[in-house]
């Protein structure tokens, strides 16, 4: 964050610009802002966007009061925000990946989030980056740096989820050489074997509900589980680190439960309800700026709008994240059909 010499005279500010995320439900820009509130001026919002310098840590201070920052799950997920009508070099930023969403390459800014559950079952998103071609890293290096931030910050997960793009094997003997647990999506080509020398595709082998546990080739041992979802069968990866030695750690593989499993695998879900909310709610994809500190600024606001909605869902104020969005217009639509109903223009 800027740090201030002086009390701000700024017209917009950061909670401004956030409670406009939510209630804006469609144009997002500096003149429609200007627009709403008549003081401030577009160029105020602009200015706003480009001056401010918000970091992912001051993410993670608005929220840390909130959660237990020890014995958690911290899952990691990436999502494209759409930008399909952007040229690629004339905006910040904006690139070419892939979209789980549309299931092929498009166009727009990707966006890595680590997403706590602390054990009463808050969870808030505490780390985040825009991935940036030109720094030369993979989004394997920022989920490895990302999680050294958020233990220097002060939080110690337990365990860390992920899908199989975040299972490679330079995360999994990082987070093993970190002493964390682990779930994460596989491949169902990975290679694994019940005794040695034979390596099998982990899609050949019978897997019971309750798992079954295998040495994962260039790692050590794991349990597997599988889950079907639409006749298409997922293989997941579950390991505790709290072992020495091969048979040690074999033994604890095996403690493993589907209970455990169950418990990770339903916790990491929470992170694809925040990257719907974060879309449909705060407006993180809805913006006009083109430079890369306006770019950031706009997504560190609809983060923090996010985390203002998971408060008021935690305290009982709001039932969920679109309760606010569903009922702000309700008066006015009520207006204009009770004030036009009659009228022979929309007979």
């Amino acid at each position: 964050m800027r740090q201030r010499s002086k009390a701000s005279t700024a017209k917009c500010n950061c909670s401004l610009y956030t409670l406009f995320l939510l209630a804006e439900p469609k144009y997002v820009s500096c003149v429609r802002l200007g627009e709403i509130l008549a003081e401030v001026s577009h160029d105020s919002v602009n200015r706003f966007l480009l001056r401010e310098c918000y970091k992912p840590e001051d993410l993670f201070n608005e929220v840390k009061e909130e959660v237990e920052l020890e014995a958690g799950i911290l899952s990691v997920d990436d999502s494209v925000e759409d930008k399909p009508y952007r040229e690629v070099g004339k905006s910040a930023l904006v690139g070419y990946f892939w979209s789980g969403k549309h299931k092929r390459t498009v166009k727009g800014i990707d966006l890595t989030t680590l997403y706590y559950t602390d054990p009463s079952g808050r969870s808030y998103p505490v780390n985040y980056r825009l991935y940036d071609k030109q720094e030369g890293k993979t989004k394997n290096d920022d989920f490895r740096e990302m999680v050294i931030e958020v233990q220097q910050w002060g939080l110690k997960p337990a365990w860390i989820t992920g899908d199989s793009w975040f299972s490679s094997l330079d995360n999994l003997k990082f987070l093993r050489n970190e002493e964390v647990g682990f779930l994460f999506g596989i491949a169902n080509n990975r290679q694994v074997s019940l005794e040695p020398g034979k390596l099998v595709q982990v899609h050949t082998l019978e897997i019971p509900p309750t798992g079954l546990v295998v040495y994962l080739k260039k790692f050590g041992w794991v349990k597997v589980f599988c889950q079907s979802f639409k006749n298409v069968r997922r293989y997941y990866i579950l390991f505790s680190p709290h072992a020495q030695g091969t048979t040690e750690a074999k033994s604890e593989q095996q403690q493993l439960t589907l209970v455990q499993f169950k418990q990770l695998h339903d916790s990491h879900w929470q992170i694809e309800y925040f990257h719907r909310v974060i879309k449909q709610v705060c407006n993180i994809e809805r913006f006009y700026v083109r430079q890369e500190q306006a770019i950031r600024n706009h997504f560190f606001c609809a983060l923090r709008a996010f985390t203002k909605l998971q408060s008021l869902s935690i305290q009982g104020v709001i039932q969920n994240a679109y309760e606010i969005s569903r009922q702000l217009f309700i008066p006015v639509i009520r207006e204009f059909i009770c004030t036009y109903s009659t009228e022979a223009t929309f007979a």
